[in-house]
């Protein structure tokens, strides 16, 4: 491996088995960290969703110490917390010589690492990163720091009941390494291999660069029984060390799959109980059937009587539409008039017969309505909102069930239609504008309304445009008001509503929404605008989102290769590199980085120069526990596959 000065990325394979075997599941990794203790000014910090483990400095722009003593003779490990059963001894899988073997699980990973050491500034590699199956979720040994790998130490190297097997990068020489220098090795309860033959189970390694194909040949091919070495049911994870020298390890992405082994059935008797089970369901869904069906009727009438009463309750509350006024502003909701759909219902244009007034209608669907606090939370919300960059409302109706709300009509339509439709090219300085207005609209949410408000969905379609193109922020469907002690709000069913591309890395793992992911969504917002690109795309260089692009594009010093090929140079190049550095701002991994609302208006309007933002994109860390950063690094990434046969 090498360290050079700008950064190489790298793509490498992990073990698997059978990658085309049936019965396989795909795990996305939620990771357990298991660390050492620091002092307590200094934090090791520990990745979820994306595997990351790395030390980095408070510093955007770090001068790395000498040998700082925090980071020297360290070790530690990342697990997955789920456990996986990786062979059954009563069970036995045919071979090609017409024999059998133990029923061992196949498996396949892939991950993307980056092992990072600043030579330029005096420091050297130490000592490296290893993938991991171990028995359990325990801490590294004592004294595992070295060339250990936070595997084993001193006493229990080579003890067969470590029960452990580790793919182990491994940037620093010892004396009992195999080959000098840089290598990738197989360790079986040893940081020294010995790998006994089976000839039966093989693991084949490769690696490559970063979106680079998978190689046709591996760097590391062994023969290896899982079932001699490992615990039935095992973890698998990352483990890492430094020693005399120190490096940042980072696992980038990691990808899992671990096929399922077949459970043992129980089948005395079970014939003859499904037999009886049958026959008794039949007459209960006939008697259920009814009673459900009443039930459901009486309690929708009680729901709609609620929703009546408590809208009519409303302070200042706006007008209630009779619906046959609604359904001839809008010709019988025709479909010519539809405007869009959103995540509960479509919305209409429509003009009012006596006002002749241009209204937008929104009908909520039955079937995504999940019930009366959905309504009720947009209503409530938005009647009790005073801005000139949100969208107004103008009333509301109910009948029979149907719900709908009445707002004022904006004829210049979505951003969205205008940034991806046939027309000429939105100018720049009506996007600077758009964005100024939107950035206006978030501060009053966040921060000057008498309760903290979360739009929960920022996105270029909720952003509407006036007659005079001034920017409207919409839809405030998944909007949620919180109680000034307050920080974040999560759905009683655990599960985040919103637009891929738009939702903040944390909230896959807290299911919660804060201000810090109203910033993340107006932060793809903001690079949206300026590169004319969806938040979640095919990008050059084999990128899935526009951050990472236009990150990658501002390490390399090539930020302005963003901006809109279409405006044909017509635009400020400062003001392009202001909001394009602010959008990676706010689209910063980590949540406690994000700028606030009030300073990013700040940065906007010009009070206040852009954010610093680092060289290279900071890994996503779950817990998260305060963040440090470094300015640059290099990347590797690997694949492993074990087959059983």
């Amino acid at each position: 491996m090498d360290y050079p000065d700008n950064p190489t990325i790298y793509h490498a394979p992990i073990p698997s088995t059978h990658p085309n075997s049936p019965n396989t599941q795909n795990q996305h990794l939620h990771l357990r960290p298991i660390l050492p203790r620091l002092p307590r000014h200094r934090q090791v910090q520990v990745p979820g969703q994306h595997r990351q483990r790395e030390r980095r400095r408070s510093s955007d722009h770090p001068r790395l110490p000498q040998q700082p003593r925090y980071l020297v003779n360290k070790s530690g490990r990342v697990m997955f917390t789920e456990r996986f059963r990786l062979y059954d001894p009563k069970k036995t899988r045919p071979t090609t010589t017409n024999t059998s073997t133990m029923l061992v699980a196949s498996f396949n990973t892939t991950f993307d690492i980056n092992i990072f050491s600043n030579r330029t500034g005096g420091t050297f590699p130490g000592e490296g990163i290893a993938f991991l199956i171990a028995p359990d979720l325990s801490k590294p040994p004592p004294a595992s720091h070295g060339g250990y790998l936070g595997l084993t130490n001193s006493t229990t190297d080579g003890d067969p009941s470590n029960q452990i097997i580790a793919i182990e990068f491994d940037t620093v020489e010892q004396s009992y390494d195999p080959v000098g220098g840089d290598h990738v090795g197989l360790d079986i309860n040893s940081v020294v291999s010995n790998v006994t033959a089976s000839h039966s189970r093989q693991l084949f390694v490769y690696m490559a660069k970063q979106f680079a194909p998978k190689p046709t040949k591996p760097v590391l091919v062994a023969d290896v029984d899982l079932s001699q070495h490992v615990n039935q049911h095992s973890y698998f994870g990352f483990a890492a060390s430094t020693g005399k020298h120190y490096e940042l390890n980072c696992v980038l992405a990691w990808k899992l799959t671990v096929e399922v082994l077949p459970k043992e059935r129980v089948l005395s008797g079970w014939k003859l109980w499904v037999v009886v089970v049958a026959a008794a369901a039949v007459v209960g869904v006939v008697v259920g059937v009814g009673f459900v069906f009443l039930k459901k009727r009486r309690l929708g009438r009680e729901d709609m009587q609620y929703i009546v009463g408590k809208l009519r309750s409303l302070p200042g509350m706006p007008r209630e539409f009779r619906f046959v006024e609604l359904k001839r502003a809008t010709n019988n909701f025709d479909g010519k008039n539809k405007l869009g759909e959103g995540g509960f219902g479509i919305v209409y244009k429509g003009v009012l017969e006596k006002e002749k007034v241009e209204v937008a209608v929104k009908k909520f669907s039955r079937e995504k309505l999940k019930g009366k606090d959905d309504f009720l939370a947009e209503l409530t919300i938005i009647n009790r909102l005073r801005h000139k960059h949100l969208v107004r409302l103008v009333g509301w109706c109910h009948k029979n069930g149907m719900l709908l709300l009445v707002y004022e009509f904006m004829p210049n339509g979505s951003l969205d239609a205008h940034l991806y439709g046939d027309g000429n090219p939105l100018p720049w300085s009506l996007r600077y504008t758009v964005l100024a207005d939107v950035a206006s609209a978030l501060t009053y949410l966040h921060e000057e309304y008498d309760q903290r408000v979360l739009h929960r969905d920022l996105k270029a379609s909720n952003i509407l445009l006036d007659s005079h193109f001034n920017a409207r922020l919409g839809d405030f469907g998944l909007a949620r008001a919180l109680d000034n002690e307050k920080t974040s709000y999560m759905e009683a069913e655990g599960c985040f509503a919103g637009t891929p591309g738009y939702i903040a890395p944390e909230c896959f793992h807290t299911q919660k929404a804060t201000c810090e992911s109203d910033v993340f969504g107006f932060g793809a917002v903001i690079l949206e605008v300026v590169c004319c690109r969806r938040p979640y795309d095919v990008f050059p260089g084999g990128f899935k989102y526009l951050a990472d692009w236009v990150w990658t594009l501002y390490r390399e010093g090539r930020i302005l290769e963003a901006v809109d090929q279409k405006l044909k140079g017509e635009y400020s190049a400062e003001d392009a590199e202001r909001l394009l550095l602010l959008g990676l701002a706010c689209s910063h991994p980590i949540a406690a980085e994000r700028p606030k609302m009030q300073a990013i208006a700040q940065i906007i309007y010009r009070s206040v120069p852009p954010p610093a933002v680092p060289r290279i994109k900071p890994a996503f860390i779950w817990p998260m526990v305060g963040s440090l950063s470094f300015e640059s690094g290099s990347y590797y990434s690997g694949t492993t596959t074990h087959q059983s046969s």
